[in-house]
Formats: C-alpha cells, structure tokens, sequence
C-alpha cells in the first residue's frame, strides 16, 4: 500500500510539473485574427501588458496585416485612458509612421497632444513638458487651421499658457524672497503675460 502511494505522489507531481512546462510554452504561428482578438480580449480586461505582448505578436508574424492600423490606434487610445501617457505616444508615433492618411494624421496628431497634456501631473513644476506640448499645439493649428480640433487645442493652449505664467511668476517670487531683484525680474519677463489676472488663477495643487 505504502509502495502504491509513492507510485500515485509520484506520478501527480509529474502531472504538476508537465502542467506547469505546458502553460509555460510561448505561442506562435497564429493567425492575424488570432491575435486581434487577444489584443481586444486583453484590453477589455485592463490588461494592457499583455495586450501590447500580443501586439508584438500580431506584428511580428504579420508585418502586412490590414488588422495593424485599427490594433495600433486601440492600443494608442487605451494607454490613454489608464493614463500611461508614453505609451500612448509611442503608438500614435508608430501609427502616424506606418498606416495614417491625411485625415487619420491629423486625428493621431490631436490625441498625441492630448496625452502630453494629460501627461503634466503638476503644471508647477515641469517646465520642459509644458513648453513642449505647447509648441506641439502651435504646430497642430498651423497644419491643420481647418480642423475639428481647432477649438479643444485652443482650449488647451490657453491653460498651458496660464500655467506657464503661473511657474514663471512662482520662481519670481521666489527670487524676491531671497533677495535676487534681477533674477526675479528675468523670469517676469521671458513671456509677458498681461492679459492674466493672477488673483482670479485657481493655483495647482501638489
């Protein structure tokens, strides 16, 4: 009996261990639709990791899929949605490269500024992001002056430039605390910004 039952222990934990190396094994040579699907599954449970590993896969095995452009442009947008704004960027950089028209540009071109924008979790403090995405919107009015956008980017400008105002007035005063007049002085004028009324700005909080 006790020989039987080291024979049945045996043999479960070689079942546990070929279970284990079965899930282990890597998929590949799927069909484009195949890995579609992974990719929607995957994003309908939040699941972006995987959803950008079957993504690889789907490019990977079918670099000419018609399937590519529309899972680009799902991943770009749901990067977005949960906030991890780089990689929204990275897709919409890569849409833009390979499958975009004319139109299709300007849509990636709008939701690339929209992720810069939302990228910026505390306008106080990152002046390069700030500067950046507004010079990104410029170029966005003065290539597409016609666009459906137009009046979000304007929107969008207008607050970053608030923003802006906001760091550089902080820094200025800053240096009146410390007693540096000229370098108070400087940062008050970089961008004069007359058209502000600080006491109505609603400061940013940390």
């Amino acid at each position: 009996m006790k020989f039987n039952l080291n024979i049945v222990s045996a043999l479960f934990g070689l079942s546990i261990l070929f279970v284990g190396c079965s899930q282990k094994v890597e998929e590949y040579n799927k069909p484009a639709m195949y890995w579609y699907g992974k990719i929607i599954k995957s994003v309908a449970n939040a699941d972006l990791e995987k959803a950008d590993s079957y993504y690889t896969s789907l490019q990977g095995e079918h670099i000419a899929s018609p399937l590519l452009p529309e899972a680009t442009m799902i991943l770009a947008i749901a990067h977005l949605h949960y906030e991890e704004y780089l990689l929204s960027e990275h897709f919409l950089d890569q849409y833009n490269k390979r499958y975009a028209t004319d139109n299709e540009k300007e849509f990636a071109d709008f939701l690339k500024i929209k992720a810069m924008y939302k990228a910026l979790p505390n306008p106080r403090r990152d002046q390069a992001l700030i500067a950046n995405t507004i010079s990104a919107a410029i170029k966005f009015k003065q290539e597409y002056p016609s666009s459906m956008y137009i009046g979000i980017v304007d929107t969008m400008i207008t607050r970053l430039q608030i923003a802006k105002a906001v760091l550089d007035e902080t820094i200025a005063s800053l240096y009146d605390r410390l007693d540096k007049p000229e370098s108070a002085k400087y940062y008050r004028n970089i961008t004069p910004h007359s058209w502000i009324e600080f006491d109505h700005i609603q400061r940013a909080n940390s």
